[in-house]
């Protein structure tokens, strides 16, 4: 019997194609909460003054959830673009923490690739992809997982979007009847399997307390208060438990 031969460039294809179908498949779950959380934007926007055109641009080239509704409720107030610029940009802050917890798996990779997945770089992303990348193998097309949950979820809200602007109008008051609530437990969902040790649980709850106790503060700094300190926290806590291990 002959063996057959399998090309490199075969196997480096189905890999390629293994790892961007994984990434869009472990993906799926997260997508359950930011569907509800899209068609509220879209039936929104259109009361706020956008168009329709205007707000598929926006959820296009903007693709941050949180940002968009904040973005929508200054415009709706008549704020300068200015400060709505400013605004969703300390919003979307904690992005850099995602960047710089990613930045030395995607480092050696091409500009082609770095600045589209830096665009599409969410929060669901982040979450799948960080936990391929630090507790996975040593694949070589890991940035095609990368892609495959990207792609996804950009996609996911377009589609989210769009449902939320022609159909959201049939929906009574979609704001109130509490879809949003999805989004919460989802990221609940997303954190509770990082909680394995006590440097993590500790930086959980210390973000936890601080999110809470810091929510009036405005332009959603109090979301960056909390994550400076569940990473305070967290490093402490680890500080101190190898102190203990080594003595």
């Amino acid at each position: 019997m002959t063996q057959a031969i399998i090309s490199p460039k075969a196997v480096a294809a189905s890999s390629r194609r293994a790892e961007f179908l994984t990434g869009m498949q472990d993906t799926i779950p997260l997508i359950v909460g930011a569907i509800p959380f899209g068609i509220i934007f879209g039936t929104l926007a259109i009361g706020s003054g956008l168009s329709f055109a205007g707000t598929m641009a926006m959820s296009a080239i903007v693709f941050a959830g949180s940002a968009q509704f904040i973005a929508l409720e200054l415009l709706a107030a008549g704020t300068g673009w200015p400060f709505i610029v400013l605004t969703t940009f300390v919003v979307n802050l904690r992005h850099i923490l995602y960047s710089a917890t990613l930045a030395p798996y995607v480092k050696r990779l091409s500009q082609q690739w770095q600045i589209p997945l830096a665009f599409w770089l969410t929060d669901e992303t982040f979450v799948v992809v960080a936990n391929r990348y630090c507790h996975a193998g040593d694949s070589p097309y890991r940035r095609w997982y990368y892609l495959g949950s990207a792609l996804l979820m950009y996609v996911n809200w377009q589609f989210a979007t769009f449902l939320g602007l022609t159909i959201g109008r049939f929906i009574p008051n979609a704001a109130a009847w509490g879809l949003d609530f999805a989004l919460p437990i989802t990221f609940i969902g997303m954190v509770i399997p990082y909680l394995k040790d006590k440097p993590m649980a500790a930086a959980v709850g210390a973000s936890g307390v601080v999110a809470l106790i810091a929510y009036p503060m405005p332009n959603k700094l109090g979301l960056m208060a909390a994550t400076l300190a569940g990473i305070a926290v967290g490093i402490a806590v680890e500080t101190l438990s190898t102190r203990e291990s080594d003595q």
